[in-house]
């Protein structure tokens, strides 16, 4: 099984990380980011996304979500971490820490392309838990051998960008029950439930949003940049342990979830439906 990370320049320069290929891989829904890097890192494979392109070159908005996830799947990948930069919405949570999603909390305007459902499939899929136990255990587990401090059961509160947010925005989803907060990770996490991959956000704390009382704590381009390059290393050695561990996958209940889902009877299904179920289902 393929490892999939998604996440921003310089996490795959890890000792012993050796690229083999860099995929272009089509989609029924446009291009991904960039071009897949496919690996190794001792037996593991491992598949690589920029989610923002090889130059950091895409919006939050503009990030082609389905043709990521779809692109990702069509690579082997069943298992997805993605690594984000996030604002702080606690006191606990300093700039530098690692944190472990649990919850998502959707505060974007509807602009993103957000399921891979319609056009004549309908099915809900349960939301309540995105994030897969068993890679979020994987990770926490990862993080304690290494002796790097995590916090766990974050909120996750993804807006919409690409401005940071304004100060009242800021205590509101702080009121909201949200720890941190960022751009990226929806519809990320639930286009991934719906393809009935496992997925799970490793959180990168690099400022404290702008709800602090101090004018100089509030959140900049140039901080998040200079904060997620020093946590850099202790991702990196997370992921590396990851690898090193021998965990048992499909021990969670991520897949199969759209044969619970579905509502429109397959007998009536279009040929095109028929072949986008059966590849989100495999």
């Amino acid at each position: 099984m393929t490892l999939g990370i998604i996440g921003g320049t310089g996490l795959l320069e890890i000792d012993g990380f050796a690229v083999e290929e860099r995929r272009r891989v089509s989609t029924p829904y446009g291009k991904p980011s960039a071009p897949i890097v496919i690996g190794s890192l001792g037996n593991t494979r491992i598949a690589f996304l920029p989610r923002h392109g090889v130059n950091h070159e895409i919006l939050p908005t503009e990030i082609n979500f389905r043709a990521n996830i779809w692109a990702l799947k069509h690579a082997g990948v069943r298992e997805i971490i993605s690594v984000s930069a996030t604002g702080s919405l606690a006191h606990e949570l300093t700039p530098g820490s690692l944190a472990l999603v649990t919850q998502y909390f959707d505060w974007t305007k509807g602009i993103r392309k957000s399921s891979f459902f319609g056009k004549g499939l309908v099915a809900h899929v349960s939301t309540a838990n995105v994030a897969c136990p068993a890679l979020s255990a994987a990770v926490a587990t990862a993080a304690t051998e290494q002796a790097i401090p995590i916090h766990r059961d974050v909120t996750y509160a993804c807006v919409e960008g690409p401005r940071f947010g304004t100060r009242a925005e800021s205590l509101f989803l702080k009121s909201s029950g949200a720890s941190v907060v960022g751009m990226t990770n929806v519809p990320e996490a639930f286009l991934a439930r719906e393809a009935n991959l496992c997925y799970c956000t490793l959180a990168v704390v690099t400022d404290y949003d702008c709800w602090l009382e101090d004018p100089s704590d509030a959140v900049s381009s140039e901080k998040v940049a200079q904060c997620f390059g020093k946590a850099l290393g202790n991702v990196q050695r997370v992921l590396k342990a990851i690898v090193a561990n021998k965990r048992a996958s499909g021990q969670c209940k991520c897949r199969g979830s759209i044969v619970q889902s579905l509502l429109t009877r397959q007998s009536a299904l279009s040929n095109e439906a028929q072949k986008r179920l059966a590849f989100l289902d495999s």
